[in-house]
């Protein structure tokens, strides 16, 4: 019994590793456009049942419970909230926020798959396309938009609508349409980080349109979504985690201490 308790009592230090990884992962994120927090779920492993409820004792009456040991705990999933963050308004037109569902697509130059995100931060490259504000690779918004290389200003709508101004001219033209996409199951997407999220199948398969149309949401311009990370939150969860660990750690510390005791009753 006591060797089992060191099992099972590793198994809940172990489980607790992996939702401080989770909570550092969010804290650090704390500053990350559009990111969305991560939750660690947790299960209970099998038991070793040595009784079972419902049994007949000698008086005919069925037993109301049993005797169950089980065997410590382990991670189930870890999910991610994708509760709508707050705007930060930044003044730059190429700064898009998504209010309410939805992800921007992208499309890979290395791998030709499109991409998802809600991170906003757009840019324009050399050949005058929107792209995302990346350093490391130039991913290009899907459908394409192409801003004229005397435009002196940009209007994107909240339906995404994205128009220019150009010299010589009155009224705004207008260069393209942003779509976003949907999934029925969110949390399914596969993070690849930078941002980015994967189509699998858990997700469901992509659902487009414009911009506050079939459940959409709309576009804010010169905003981009902070992440939705709580710090209070976090720090509370972090001084469970860590008390959790310790009272793990200590079941081990005992559990030891008992078989020291049990193997010195020989010379007794």
């Amino acid at each position: 019994m006591t060797v089992q308790a060191l099992y099972s009592a590793a198994t809940g230090m172990t489980a607790m590793e992996s939702k401080l990884d989770v909570i550092a992962n969010n804290l650090a994120n704390m500053e990350t456009t559009a990111f969305k927090a991560d939750r660690a779920n947790f299960e209970d492993l099998f038991y070793r049942h040595m009784k079972y409820p419902g049994v007949q004792d000698m008086s005919g009456q069925y037993t109301p419970t049993g005797v169950a040991i089980g065997y410590g705990s382990r991670v189930s999933s870890v999910q991610t909230n994708f509760v709508q963050g707050a705007f930060r308004q930044t003044g730059e037109a190429l700064d898009l926020a998504i209010e309410g569902d939805g992800f921007f697509q992208v499309l890979d130059p290395t791998s030709g798959e499109t991409l998802y995100t809600r991170a906003g931060n757009f840019s324009i490259n050399a050949e005058g396309n929107l792209v995302m504000g990346s350093a490391n690779t130039g991913r290009l918004l899907e459908p394409p938009i192409t801003i004229p290389e005397d435009a002196t200003d940009i209007a994107i709508s909240a339906e995404g609508i994205v128009s220019v101004k150009q010299p010589g001219t009155v009224n705004l033209s207008e260069v393209g349409q942003i779509e976003l996409a949907r999934f029925i199951n969110p949390e399914g997407l596969l993070k690849l980080g930078e941002n980015l999220y994967s189509e699998t199948d858990a997700s469901g398969t992509a659902t487009t349109g414009n911009p506050g149309q079939d459940g959409l949401g709309v576009i804010r311009q010169n905003a981009l979504e902070a992440s939705n990370v709580e710090p209070v939150k976090e720090l509370i969860d972090l001084i469970t985690t860590q008390r959790a660990f310790e009272l793990n750690s200590q079941c081990v510390q005992v559990g030891d201490e008992v078989l020291q005791v049990v193997t010195n009753l020989k010379r007794y």
